[in-house]
């Protein structure tokens, strides 16, 4: 874990940080679900590592629960997760990824290029990362409450990824249909989709991991990011 100072200087917060063996290529910002950073998140930014990027997971929820862990498969530490979910303030959430992905620019040097990958809570706030700062390539899991976010699409001036379960508890299909509608013209996004998947399909671990969808998906975010900020 590292200390991340945020962008008024005022504090600092912690994130996971898992650096590969040689120069890292780039920097890749990966969001937390509703979960913390867990065991899961932890896992994914280890595999990022592996494939040459200096990959970092900030601790979003520190100013409720700092250093919260919980276990999607568990009902009480669900029902918890959702309401840190509802207290959460998003817009102090993307001014924490700002500060992140500033962190990694410092670490990386001119020139370095940082993406972000997000999942479900995450992936609502890749989104908002892609509109609001200056990454250079996101993506977004079954991103939830898109449809709200789409007077933001204008901003949109740099690579956006989204994966949408066709499933998905938390995103109707009228909402997907939103998604599409307001996005499929964009230049700059990319939508896919997963039809009979679930919410979190992508997850490392427990039971909403979908084997042969989360491979699919991944491979895909693997090749765009390696495009985008090669």
């Amino acid at each position: 874990m590292i200390e991340i100072p945020t962008l008024d200087g005022e504090g600092s917060f912690q994130a996971y940080e898992a650096r590969p063996g040689g120069e890292p290529k780039a920097a890749i910002i990966v969001i937390q679900e509703i979960f913390g950073v867990n065991e899961g998140i932890r896992r994914k930014c280890d595999h990022w590592a592996s494939l040459g990027y200096l990959a970092l997971a900030p601790d979003l929820f520190w100013r409720l629960e700092p250093g919260i862990e919980l276990d999607s498969d568990v009902e009480g530490e669900f029902k918890q997760a959702l309401d840190l979910m509802g207290r959460f303030d998003q817009d102090q959430g993307i001014r924490d990824i700002e500060a992140t992905i500033r962190a990694a620019r410092k670490s990386l040097g001119d020139n370095g290029k940082v993406g972000c990958v997000g999942y479900c809570l995450g992936g609502r706030l890749a989104f908002m990362t892609s509109s609001r700062t200056d990454i250079d390539a996101s993506v977004g899991y079954y991103a939830v409450g898109v449809d709200n976010l789409l007077r933001e699409k204008h901003a949109i001036s740099r690579p956006l990824l989204l994966h949408i379960a066709g499933d998905d508890g938390f995103v109707d299909k009228a909402t997907q249909g939103k998604m599409h509608e307001g996005l499929d013209g964009h230049p700059k996004v990319t939508l896919h989709d997963y039809p009979g998947e679930d919410h979190g399909f992508a997850a490392e671990m427990g039971k909403r991991r979908s084997v042969e969808a989360a491979k699919r998906a991944d491979e895909r975010t693997e090749e765009f990011l390696a495009r985008h900020l090669a």
